[in-house]
């Protein structure tokens, strides 16, 4: 595994069956990938380790968080796996088009990929901290898979992708340089934090509408997260809300004025 595909993280929230672990452990190395992360993970049996037939190497090597955001911290951009569609959820791409997304952000730097509980997915809070989301078509009779099977075919799909890419090294190390020095999902997290102030400074956010703020905030999350920021780009937004906040500061009465 190389270049892109090393920027790759699949990372399982909550599961509850040691057997999906090894089986989810088995599918990445079917395909070529190792990045495994698994968020308030249960205790590992021997079940896991038997699903895990010939991938003891990457079972060995997962990660293990106490939740969502410090697992996604020092990515640069967050893509959730989801069965369940709405407008509240942001972008929802068919795997056709998520796949491709996702390759083109790992170019750019970590890339990590949540897959939800076995029996309730992605909690709204959790799905608040992806760009976008992806969702694999399913039969309307019995739409939800399994665990393992999800990241199998997310793995298998990707795995076609850098198979496809490799006669073509030259260009593809072209475009992993189109970007550079990407930050990490923490440092966008306190920007949004800052976002959040500024806003409700202006009053742009009617005090005390919570729902309102959630819908902005949410919205400008996805556009953000989508993107990726690189630290000139990071520290330019910062400068504009520190220029705003002196400006309220020197005249707050300003901002009644009509």
């Amino acid at each position: 595994m190389t270049g892109w595909q090393d920027n790759i993280h699949f990372i399982l929230v909550e599961p509850k069956e040691p057997g999906n672990i090894g089986a989810s452990a088995r599918a990445l190395k079917n395909m070529g990938f190792s990045n495994l992360g698994i968020v308030n993970p249960p205790l590992l049996t021997d079940e896991a380790w038997w699903f895990a037939h010939n991938a003891l190497d990457v079972l060995d090597r997962r990660q293990s968080f106490p939740d969502v955001r410090s697992a996604v911290a020092d990515k640069a951009f967050v893509v959730g796996t989801t069965g369940r569609k709405g407008k509240k959820r942001g972008l929802i791409l068919p795997i056709a088009q998520g796949i491709g997304k996702i390759k083109e952000y790992a170019q750019d730097g970590p890339v990590a990929i949540l897959f939800g509980r076995e029996s309730r997915g992605l909690y709204n809070e959790e799905v608040s901290e992806c760009g976008l989301l992806v969702t694999i078509p399913a039969n309307k009779e019995q739409p939800s898979l399994n665990l393992a099977q999800a990241v199998m075919i997310i793995a298998y799909e990707l795995g076609k992708e850098a198979m496809a890419a490799q006669p073509r090294g030259k260009k593809a190390a072209r475009v992993n340089h189109h970007r550079m020095d990407l930050v990490t999902h923490s440092e966008i997290t306190l920007l949004y934090d800052r976002m959040t102030a500024v806003l409700q400074l202006l009053e742009y956010i009617p005090r005390g509408d919570r729902d309102l703020e959630k819908k902005i905030m949410s919205n400008l999350k996805y556009f953000i997260g989508r993107a990726g920021l690189t630290d000139w780009e990071l520290n330019m937004l910062h400068g504009i809300l520190s220029q705003i906040e002196k400006k309220l500061a020197a005249s707050p009465q300003t901002v009644h004025e009509k």
